[in-house]
């Protein structure tokens, strides 16, 4: 899919995106819809479909009733359809990356990258078997063997944002099946096609009809997946008040719950960093995909006389950047989602003026040629924010960056420490020193060294500190796995090695 299938996807105003249940596409029967605009024009392609509690619940219904078999079905026959679905996505990769643009807005060749990373997820998912040994020890007491089981849990569901609708449910789903759960998916609204293109790739590789379900959805269908006695666990990416209200709806119901929530990562660049290699390093992670990334370095921790050096070039390259539709092979950032996002977003920045920041490069009032009713907002670039100020303290979730100048690297950390949200943050510097000190002591989930961006690879797991992670576990990784199965430990003997006798004393090992 190109340039000219993207825009013929979104030109059909009169199109629904409906739901995936137990193996076929469904019209919503709510009466519910809500547009879905195309972010480079400002005009609604499509409408989603709004489930309603008794579609949620057919939706789970459809993944309780195909447990059973898929949980019983050997994790190599499990790995074999995740690997024909993998092929799958090879061959489509495309076609999900023009969805991914033409409904978020994001670059073609930054949602590329998207679909990826979440190939990369199921990729390790196809290792089910790898991943799902266990231990066994021989003879640990006399005659007695014991060995551990990871089970999956039943019915899971998937709650995921708009900023990576490939990327994020694949953190979730690939693993989830690997493990023998069956899955609900519920993703934002605001770009909804991908999930059922997924859905329609897995049935193609052989997924039995049930596995893997979509519902379409506001507060409404997150609630009732929440409330489902049903539904064993809840993931969950997206902002820190829903994040905390997922995870304690989810608790309260007996669920177990990962909810990954915001975050406003910093760049700490230290004196002696290679400050080009920093320009392009904080250019790229604020203003890639419009700053609509839980990962976008939104903070800049310029140390000692860094800032006098770095601060004109950044506003350069901010004034410079190339914003246009993102399936124009040489634009640099996208458009906004959508329209409510993008005036809350330069609200942000009228916030930021009136704290008295100084606003160095204003994106408000772009117009992109050919697109004037796209919702487009230029970088922006604020000098001296303090941590006393909105701007710094809360995510703004676009491309605005601040820049908070500090004395040293003590004061650097412990500025980085002092913030709420706690995903990730990066430090620019040729001490290995300080690298190592800033690794050890920071107080943040996912730490980049001259990486802007460190987001964990498929084998390792994505996942913040403080109020940028609810619950216990990681998302993706082996700490997906764990996740996703409970152990059961087996102790085990036979007559001939059972001494006679009724024991009362606390069993040890003899």
């Amino acid at each position: 899919m190109g340039a000219a299938e993207a825009i013929a996807f979104t030109t059909a105003a009169t199109a629904e995106v409906g739901h995936f249940i137990a193996g076929r596409t469904a019209e919503g029967r709510s009466g519910r819809r809500q547009p879905v605009w195309n972010p480079a024009t400002g005009q609604v392609a499509r409408q989603v479909a709004l489930a309603s509690a008794e579609e949620v619940n057919a939706a789970v219904a459809a993944a309780q009733a195909a447990f059973p078999a898929w949980a019983e079905t050997p994790p190599l026959k499990r790995a074999r359809i995740l690997t024909k679905f993998l092929q799958r996505l090879n061959e489509e990769r495309d076609t999900l990356a023009a969805m991914i643009t033409a409904e978020h807005g994001k670059v073609f060749t930054d949602a590329q990258g998207e679909v990826t990373r979440g190939i990369e997820i199921v990729e390790f998912a196809c290792g089910a078997p790898q991943l799902l040994k266990t231990d066994f020890t021989d003879q640990v007491g006399t005659g007695i063997d014991n060995w551990v089981l990871r089970q999956p849990l039943g019915v899971v569901a998937g709650i995921t944002p708009f900023n990576f609708p490939v990327m994020v449910p694949m953190w979730m789903f690939p693993v989830a099946l690997a493990c023998g759960n069956t899955f609900v998916l519920k993703p934002s609204e605001r770009d909804p096609s991908p999930a059922l293109y997924i859905a329609e790739l897995l049935k193609q590789a052989g997924l039995p009809d049930g596995v893997f379900n979509v519902v379409n959805g506001d507060k409404l269908a997150v609630d009732a997946l929440l409330t489902h006695a049903d539904v064993k666990a809840i993931s969950f990416v997206g902002s820190t008040p829903i994040a905390q209200y997922i995870y304690e709806t989810g608790a309260r119901h007996g669920k177990r719950v990962q909810a990954l929530g915001g975050a406003k990562n910093h760049m700490v660049v230290m004196p002696d960093a290679d400050l080009d290699q920093a320009v392009d390093a904080l250019i790229g992670a604020a203003y890639g995909s419009a700053g609509e990334r839980c990962m976008a370095i939104s903070v800049a921790v310029l140390v000692g006389d860094v800032a006098d050096q770095i601060v004109p070039k950044l506003a350069e390259r901010a004034k410079a950047l190339k914003v246009k539709n993102g399936m124009e092979l040489d634009a640099e950032m996208g458009p906004i989602v959508t329209p409510e996002a993008k005036a809350r977003i330069e609200g942000y920045i009228e916030v930021g003026v009136k704290e008295g920041a100084t606003l160095v490069v204003d994106g408000r009032g772009l117009t992109v040629p050919g697109h004037e009713n796209g919702f487009f907002t230029g970088g922006t670039l604020f000098d001296h924010v303090t941590p006393a100020m909105r701007i710094y303290q809360e995510e703004i979730f676009g491309p605005v960056l601040a820049c908070v100048r500090v004395n040293d690297f003590a004061e650097a950390v412990a500025l980085v420490n002092a913030h709420e949200f706690a995903n990730g943050v990066a430090c620019f510097t040729r001490d290995g020193n300080v690298a190592r000190e800033f690794s050890r002591r920071i107080q943040v989930g996912m730490v980049g060294i001259n990486v802007p961006i460190p987001v964990p690879m498929a084998w390792h797991g994505f996942g913040g500190w403080k109020k940028s992670l609810f619950g216990d576990m990681n998302a993706y990784g082996e700490e997906g796995v764990r996740f996703y199965t409970r152990q059961k430990s087996i102790m085990q003997r036979w007559p001939e090695s059972t001494p006679k006798g009724a024991e009362f004393t606390m069993p040890t090992a003899k």
